[in-house]
């Protein structure tokens, strides 16, 4: 008897916690059937335009192709919106490759353009907080659409209105390089400009004035307290973590989620491993040397697959060094404690780098969900951490533009 009391009260146990996680799958499968949830940052589009094969409008799997957005995946992981990227890597300054990077950005609208009309029966075009609320009422799937690195907007503003006009509703100003209007975080050379360059100044004035909203992810910290002195409305990071945790330059310091949050914007929680939880020494330079290649403009589809088949070996070589959804929510804690729940989002990169354990694909996102309940997040809180705040600051864009 002695022997079967320690089996019967692990057993009871055992019985108890799988009660209580399902309970929990449930209430999260309530949020997300009422909740609208926006993701802020997703590189479909480079699988769209690059991957021999690739439907958007078709369920892939991760483990055999690597690829984490498609509209059936969205739908089964209860992900109502996503601004589908606009992505180019920094190329050369000149008039003509300006000219290129123009061409290529317009063939990315137009590849986003057929994925919703090819799919028009469950997904919509969306670009303003009203359209999204409606599209999901409908039960429709939303696409919005940024565009990560400035470089296609050239020394020509004119630019950002034809981009508008294609439903364009957020530019992140600069990517891993410094551009004509703003320096990067990341450039090895370092700045340029001392922050915005006076064309990112007026650009940043414009996108006000459009109604485009401004993504101060991957630029440098000066150019960060440049937008925020310039900008007229709140502004975002479309999908940076915090450096408090996790020390790398890509991440935002306190002092400028403060800021940040005091002028009314959100920082949306970016699920890249290396802005997560810091790699040891041997891991980070191997993955940096391998994401600067990547990111390279001249870098071939048949490269960057190479590449990111290297990336994957490199981290699940290095588990320990692998974040899981505690640290995508340790930051979101960190925000929480900061500044308050109303300034942080969900901008997970996926399809551009987002690695993390119990979130693979976009069908895994309740795994955030049941943490946060896990936490005592309240069904309000996180409704707004996984898109209300986001449309806030749409909808805020939107009325000042209208001015």
């Amino acid at each position: 008897m002695k022997y079967l009391l320690p089996l019967l009260i692990l057993s009871i146990t055992t019985f108890a916690q799988d009660k209580a996680e399902k309970r929990l799958l449930r209430k999260a499968d309530k949020i997300h059937a009422r909740a609208y949830t926006v993701d802020t940052h997703a590189d479909a589009p480079i699988n769209m335009l690059e991957m021999e094969g690739f439907d958007v409008g078709q369920k892939h799997n991760y483990a055999e192709d690597g690829t984490q957005i498609d509209f059936p995946r969205m739908k089964e992981g209860g992900m109502d919106a996503m601004f589908f990227a606009v992505y180019l890597g920094q190329g050369k300054r000149t008039p003509e490759a300006n000219v290129e990077a123009k061409e290529k950005a317009l063939k990315i609208f137009t590849k986003i353009h057929e994925a919703v009309k090819n799919n028009a029966d469950k997904v919509s075009l969306v670009t303003t907080a009203k359209e999204g609320f409606a599209a999901h009422k409908q039960g429709k799937l939303g696409v919005f659409i940024g565009m990560e690195n400035g470089w296609p907007v050239g020394t020509d503003l004119n630019n950002l209105k034809i981009y508008y006009d294609l439903g364009l509703r957020y530019i992140t100003l600069a990517h891993s390089f410094n551009n004509d209007l703003s320096d990067s975080s990341g450039d090895p050379n370092g700045a340029e400009h001392g922050g915005l360059s006076k064309l990112g100044e007026a650009c940043v004035a414009e996108m006000n004035r459009l109604g485009i909203m401004v993504d101060v992810s991957h630029l440098s910290d000066s150019a960060f307290y440049d937008v925020m002195r310039v900008s007229k409305v709140p502004v975002i990071a479309s999908h940076s973590s915090c450096r408090a945790l996790c020390d790398v330059k890509r991440n935002m310091t306190d002092d400028m989620i403060k800021l940040l949050a005091s002028k009314g914007g959100v920082i949306h929680i970016n699920f890249v491993a290396d802005f997560l939880k810091k790699p040891s020494a041997e891991v980070a330079v191997s993955i940096k040397t391998i994401r600067m290649q990547v990111q390279k403009a001249d870098a071939t589809p048949e490269d960057k697959k190479r590449l990111n088949a290297e990336l994957r070996q490199v981290k699940y070589k290095y588990p320990e060094d692998m974040p899981t959804v505690k640290d995508v929510v340790n930051h979101i804690d960190h925000v929480v404690k900061l500044v308050g729940v109303d300034h942080v989002g969900i901008g997970m990169d996926m399809d551009g780098g987002s690695d993390v354990i119990g979130i693979e694909d976009v069908s895994k996102i309740k795994n955030v969900t049941i943490e946060l309940l896990r936490r005592g997040y309240s069904v309000k809180d996180i409704r707004k951490i996984w898109g209300e705040n986001t449309m806030r600051v749409l909808a805020e864009s939107e009325k000042f533009a209208k001015k």
